[in-house]
């Protein structure tokens, strides 16, 4: 049977792409059979023949190495840089429910570990003309938990604390968090950690620094987080 975890950021520029291409990459060289998911994404660029390309997606699949579609990684993809609600208003095709799970259980036949990747922070819309998605109801209809993404540096304890407050009081489960950008000995930033960590009671699964190409993290621990 599958087994998947949802990745969120504290905002956008995080740094989850980085983080769940490391993470992907740390289950594949375990020979664990990884898979990657993501509802929506925007921003991205064309191919020379004029074909959207899921920048993400392709970021993921190269750091890790795994084989999967690019087709198969995200079902709704679009140019505009701005949030995926806004993003299909303006190009059409919005975002619906059921192909996102349609989406994430073709991934969960194919694939023994599923990281699934959020858009922007917690409380990114991804449709708002038709059916009113916000990120927590993708989590929810999906019945995963979530580790979040911060940066360690000036200002996370708030992003944190309030990331984490937030899905806690609509019922998420969060596994831990992952901090990126991280600058070993860095006096600030081990605080930084220390009161995210206190403040929350979450646990620091890993830190990654801007070179890391490898997540520091016990294999164990790592599937552990996955249900």
């Amino acid at each position: 049977m599958s087994r998947s975890i949802f990745v969120t950021g504290t905002g956008t520029d995080v740094g989850k792409t980085y983080v769940t291409g490391l993470i992907v990459k740390k289950l594949a060289q375990a020979g664990l059979n990884p898979g990657y998911y993501k509802a929506a994404m925007s921003g991205n660029a064309r191919d020379e023949q004029g074909k959207l390309i899921p920048g993400d997606a392709r970021f993921v699949k190269e750091i890790s190495g795994i084989k999967q579609p690019l087709d198969t990684m995200c079902p709704y993809i679009y140019e505009s840089a701005v949030s995926p609600h806004l993003a299909s208003r303006l190009e059409g095709n919005p975002v619906k429910l059921d192909m996102v799970k349609q989406g994430y259980e073709d991934a969960c036949t194919n694939y023994d570990y599923v990281t699934m990747e959020g858009s922007g922070g917690i409380l990114c819309p991804i449709d708002f003309d038709t059916e009113k998605i916000n990120l927590p109801d993708v989590i929810k209809a999906l019945e995963l938990s979530c580790i979040i993404v911060a940066d360690a540096g000036l200002g996370t304890i708030n992003s944190v604390v309030l990331t984490y407050e937030y899905m806690k009081a609509h019922g998420i489960e969060v596994k831990g968090i992952i901090y990126n950008h991280y600058h070993p000995g860095d006096v600030m930033e081990d605080d930084n950690i220390f009161m995210c960590n206190l403040l929350t009671g979450l646990e620091t699964l890993a830190r990654v620094s801007d070179d890391d190409t490898e997540l520091d993290i016990d294999i164990e621990k790592l599937t552990a987080i996955y249900r």
